[in-house]
């Protein structure tokens, strides 16, 4: 195909991985990004699996500059029955390649160049044409595209055209992120120890917590990620109810369940970035239809226990140039990508909500467990599915 022009509906990671991938298969790629700044400061952490971040570095989406801070296993933690130690219930063999959520984006954006990407530009609608293509509208005007990618969240306003009867589906619990500087473990040498080499799970009636180092905004420098995962407080307004950040309730469930250690480390109150969110998920009947085509959290929202809105998104990203690539028109490049995509956004969503029942709504007695059981948790939550955050479990 030649001439090809696509929209870009949103300039975050999806849409930035969107940008490349159309503009490394020849297409003329436009961005279109509501925000007026730069979106780098988003600093929470994500991880990836390490093949897919060699993957893309090969593919020169990503620079082979760009830091992370990998580690082979997963440590699974509880505080010991009648004690403020913690416990070590089983390690796993689950191999991940931390980034900070801003580095990535940094390093994406830097693929595109600034006449492509069209900062504060919020898109006022999207509307088909009768040649078949789609028409973005702008303040500025409007422009007629070819593909339009919808890559602008879970409000998408792309995905109203293709499903507008999808909304998210509450889980009923929320999970608290946060970073704190690295320097928060100095006085926990075994912690930061324990970190520099797993990434760690910490199980406690009624949730979980998972805790892994990521690259600091700083060179060389390093921040301890957390995520908390738990049910409001009865104080706390429902989940989707504009319910604030709460520290307080953070540092509570610290105190209450975790092991001295950890908690001391929650409750040092030196984050960087702390935010709070209500859990919930979907996920379209299809991913694309032409000329619209949905990718990252415009397309499927899944619990973030699979690890996966960052990882889905650069994974659409690569698919979708494979089918341009693939492709002799764009219809047929869509069918493609919604083919493969489509799949895989339902078995995302799935394999969440197992795990949020296994980890979260129904969380086993974690103190008496062992490798045993953290294996058959494992089996049964992911029922067959492949997930790189289960690998086997080291037998004792």
């Amino acid at each position: 195909m030649t001439g090809l022009r696509i929209g870009v509906v949103g300039g975050s990671i999806a849409g930035c991985a969107m940008a490349i991938a159309g503009a490394r298969a020849g297409a003329d790629v436009t961005v279109h990004e509501r925000s007026d700044g730069a979106l780098q400061d988003r600093g929470f952490g994500i991880v990836i699996p390490p093949p897919l971040h060699q993957e893309l570095v090969a593919s020169g989406y990503l620079g082979a500059d760009m830091p992370t801070t990998p580690v082979a296993a997963r440590v699974w933690l509880a505080r010991a029955p009648g004690r403020r130690t913690a416990r070590e219930l089983a390690r796993q063999q689950a191999p991940v390649a931390a980034c900070n959520w801003g580095l990535l984006w940094r390093a994406l954006r830097s693929n595109i160049g600034d006449s492509t990407y069209h900062r504060g530009r919020p898109v006022g609608s999207v509307v088909r044409t009768a040649s078949g293509g789609a028409l973005i509208r702008t303040a500025d005007g409007e422009r007629e595209y070819d593909i339009v990618v919808g890559a602008d969240g879970h409000r998408s306003v792309t995905r109203e055209l293709i499903a507008p009867e999808v909304r998210p589906v509450p889980a009923g619990y929320l999970v608290w992120r946060g970073t704190i500087p690295a320097s928060a473990l100095r006085d926990h040498p075994e912690q930061l120890a324990l970190l520099e080499s797993a990434w760690v799970t910490l199980g406690f009636p009624g949730g979980h917590g998972v805790f892994y180092l990521i690259p600091g905004t700083e060179p060389g420098s390093r921040l301890l990620a957390y995520a908390i995962y738990a049910p409001p407080p009865a104080s706390m307004p429902a989940p989707g109810a504009g319910a604030p950040v709460s520290a307080a309730y953070v540092r509570h469930i610290a105190g209450e369940h975790f092991p001295a250690e950890w908690a001391d480390i929650v409750a040092r109150g030196e984050h960087t970035s702390q935010a709070l969110h209500p859990v919930a998920d979907f996920v379209v009947p299809r991913a694309a239809e032409p000329p619209f085509l949905l990718a990252g959290d415009a397309a499927s929202v899944t619990r973030p226990h699979t690890a996966s809105g960052a990882v889905k998104a650069l994974q659409d990203a690569l698919c979708l140039e494979r089918s341009l690539r693939a492709s002799s028109s764009a219809a047929e490049a869509l069918h493609r990508y919604a083919e493969e995509r489509s799949a895989e956004g339902a078995r995302l969503v799935g394999l969440g909500r197992r795990l949020g029942r296994e980890l979260v709504e129904n969380t086993p007695d974690w103190p008496t467990m062992g490798p045993a059981e953290v294996d058959a948790l494992s089996r049964a939550a992911l029922n067959g599915a492949d997930s790189y955050l289960y690998g086997s479990v080291q037998r004792q």
